[in-house]
């Protein structure tokens, strides 16, 4: 598996940090059977190299009330590319906008305290965007997830 220069003890330091990123280095070091100071410098060196770009938390959005998450896609004016970008971007719940190859431009991931109020800012919102030419959304009901190569495995469930 391992690529780029990164051997099994990178691997095993990513996967330590993908499952747990507020791990001290010391108890990392007792995870993997290795030297503190070799794991605190192979740190250094994946952030240096690009492996890592940051440390994160995940948060629940569904204790926070948003229990909606939904994916729509977007077909659209390609010169108003930009403009559209902007203005999903201005609406609250939306997350993540990716441009893809397929039968939309681009797919909208956001999420909402209910369907009806998803209902109204895919109608309301995105509907009205200039450039936006028809969009499809498609409501999450249960979410799996596969471990990436460095993620240790498990149930899959999110």
């Amino acid at each position: 598996m391992p690529g780029a220069g990164v051997d099994e003890l990178d691997v095993s330091i990513l996967r330590e940090l993908s499952e747990d990123s507020s791990v001290s280095v010391p108890r990392l070091s007792e995870r993997i059977g290795a030297n503190p100071s070799v794991v605190y410098s192979r740190i250094k060196r994946l952030v240096r190299n690009r492996l890592i770009e940051g440390y994160t938390i995940k948060v629940n959005g569904e204790a926070l009330g948003y229990g909606v998450k939904a994916v729509t896609g977007i077909k659209m004016d390609t010169n108003r590319r930009d403009h559209i970008i902007d203005e999903l971007f201005r609406i609250d719940g939306v997350s993540a906008v990716s441009e893809v190859t397929g039968r939309f431009d681009m797919l909208v991931t956001m999420y909402s305290e209910s369907l009806d109020q998803m209902h109204k800012v895919v109608s309301e919102r995105i509907g009205r965007i200039d450039g936006v030419l028809s969009s499809e959304s498609f409501v999450e009901m249960k979410s799996r997830a596969k471990a990436m190569p460095y993620m240790r495995s498990g149930s899959g469930d999110d």
